[in-house]
């Protein structure tokens, strides 16, 4: 297969997540992934896309832009929002961690994000944003 890439921007709005995730499923299905590999990447995806609603954006409606590129049988994401930034990538990649305890929320996304893909890299800058980049391998 050749390369392919995809770039989508939308609103930071919560359903937008469910939009997200169908787009990457569907970008990735070229790829022949088990039902197992496109569950995980839906399940990253959707975890970034969270955090940059909820974390990096809070009460504001603004953009988020999802990238997503295939080589050869590896699919690349990046989700970047242009919010608040992470101050301690490290702390807030620790499970449990949140920024929002006044939320139902478990803190576990990077965790999640960490399990399910191969790689994970996150940069982000204090009143800048976050990028998040993720890589998995699908095997079929």
């Amino acid at each position: 297969m050749r390369e392919n890439n995809m770039i989508i921007e939308f609103d930071s709005r919560s359903e937008n997540e469910g939009f997200a995730r169908v787009a990457v499923a569907a970008f990735v299905t070229p790829l022949n992934p088990t039902l197992e590999e496109i569950e995980d990447v839906k399940t990253a995806v959707s975890e970034a896309v969270t955090n940059s609603v909820i974390h990096g954006y809070g009460e504001r409606v603004e953009k988020i832009i999802l990238k997503a590129s295939i080589k050869e049988n590896t699919v690349s994401i990046e989700i970047t929002d242009f919010g608040c930034g992470i101050e301690n990538i490290e702390k807030a990649m620790e499970p449990m961690y949140t920024t929002r305890p006044d939320l139902e929320r478990s803190g576990m996304g990077f965790a999640f994000m960490e399990a399910f893909m191969d790689e994970i890299h996150i940069e982000s800058e204090v009143n800048k944003g976050t990028t998040i980049y993720m890589n998995k391998k699908i095997m079929g």
